[in-house]
């Protein structure tokens, strides 16, 4: 009998893109991505997007280029993330106008790490022309691309002739089959052409992005299948709040676990005002969800009940959280390995003790009707127990001292 693993289908190796210095595909870890939402052709309020995105741990951001101005304001806005310590790789989002724009704005064209390119969106009859004079560029300046299909711009030629022909069957498919197969042969001829215009194998990153999970799903597994380019996904117009988490978390999770994708991002719409970098966290949990890659100590916590009825135990939990984020910028550079740490923050007997002696270090608060301690556990072993309104901030400093004591900073002096 086949064991569940054996019955996962499982994507074939892919060649690895060299995107600004991050590797993308064959054995390389899953790479988060994002997208700003500032007017590029402001270069200051678009570095500063770019910054706090790269901040929160977006390995690639991706930025609109769609006008003179936008692309006129790219090697400033360079200049501004240079300025600021930045080296996140940025790509340039192109539709309609590219091959125009990367002609005329050649510092612009140099400046961009890769360029993301919409096969259905580069001009009718004259599209075969307009994607090449892209791919030129993109030899010209040695940089990869990403063709990105999208089931709300497929090319309108190629639909026609897929969905004529499959018509004139005796028994035609289904039109959301057709229109999945009119998206993988988007990409897989755009690909063909991208390299009979000389761009190389190893330069090339397809996507194929649906709204739908069951559409996502089905797409990337029939792309896995037919090419060995690495794979960009993620759940397109994913929506608000709690909908596109949960839709764009389904989705990628089941692909992920079956070893397809190379980049993901999260396409959240945010709240006005909102913070754009919580597509870069949502995507970084999907992957520590998945045992895939690590980027943030974990935080164990319960869901609480009737027996923590006080408010006390959610206000630690998400002290603590906040607490381990905002760290975690500088502990990324100097404690390799913390972010395998696992803290947790319990809130009563049934279960506190035991989920803190598996946890790193983790604390247990005491429920409504108990004694009003807080065993803390470092390593398995109860270390001390804390009292009273200030245990919060001495937990936290215990936590300090055990990242200090486990995670030495490798370029502290060593003492004698």
């Amino acid at each position: 009998m086949s064991s569940p693993d054996e019955l996962r289908p499982r994507r074939r190796p892919t060649v690895s893109v060299d995107v600004g210095g991050v590797l993308v595909g064959s054995a390389q870890p899953v790479v988060v991505q994002s997208m700003t939402n500032t007017d590029t052709a402001d270069p200051d309020a678009t570095a500063i997007q770019v910054a706090r995105l790269a901040h929160a741990g977006s390995q690639l951001v991706r930025v609109t280029v769609n006008t003179d101005a936008a692309a006129a304001a790219v090697p400033e806005m360079l200049r501004r993330l240079a300025d600021l310590g930045v080296a996140v790789p940025v790509i340039g989002d192109f539709h309609y106008n590219g091959h125009q724009l990367l002609v005329e704005y050649p510092a612009m064209a140099a400046g961009l790490a890769k360029y993301r390119i919409n096969p259905g969106n580069v001009g009718g009859k004259r599209h075969d022309e307009n994607f090449q004079t892209i791919v030129r560029a993109a030899v010209e300046h040695d940089k990869p691309v990403r063709i990105g299909v999208n089931w709300g711009s497929l090319d309108p030629q190629l639909l026609t002739q897929l969905m004529d022909a499959n018509a004139a069957t005796a028994s035609p498919r289904d039109s959301r089959d057709v229109m999945i197969e009119a998206m993988i042969e988007s990409a897989m001829r755009s690909a063909e052409l991208a390299e009979e215009t000389g761009l190389g194998h190893d330069r090339i990153i397809l996507s194929a992005k649906v709204s739908r999970v069951r559409d996502l799903v089905d797409v990337y597994r029939r792309l896995a299948a037919r090419s060995d380019y690495p794979l960009h996904l993620g759940l397109t117009e994913a929506g608000l709040g709690m909908k596109g988490i949960v839709a764009s978390t389904a989705g990628l999770s089941i692909l992920l676990d079956q070893g397809i994708g190379d980049t993901i991002r999260v396409s959240l719409t945010p709240a006005p005002d909102g913070e754009r970098e919580e597509e870069v966290r949502v995507a970084q949990q999907v992957l520590q969800s998945l045992g895939l890659r690590s980027f943030l100590p974990q935080v164990s916590a319960c869901p609480g009940c009737g027996r923590t009825t006080s408010t006390f135990f959610q206000e630690m939990a998400g002290r603590i959280q906040a607490h381990l984020r905002e760290r975690m910028p500088e502990w990324r550079e100097t404690r390799p390995g913390v972010e395998d740490m696992t803290v947790a923050v319990m809130g009563c007997v049934v279960n506190g003790p035991g989920e803190s002696k598996h946890a790193d270090i983790g604390i247990s608060l005491p429920g409504t009707f108990e004694d009003p301690v807080a065993p803390v556990f470092i390593d398995g072993r109860l270390d001390r127990t804390l009292r009273g309104a200030g245990l919060v901030d001495e937990f936290i400093g215990i936590l300090e001292e055990y990242v200090a004591g486990h995670y030495p900073d490798p370029e502290a002096p060593v003492r004698a």
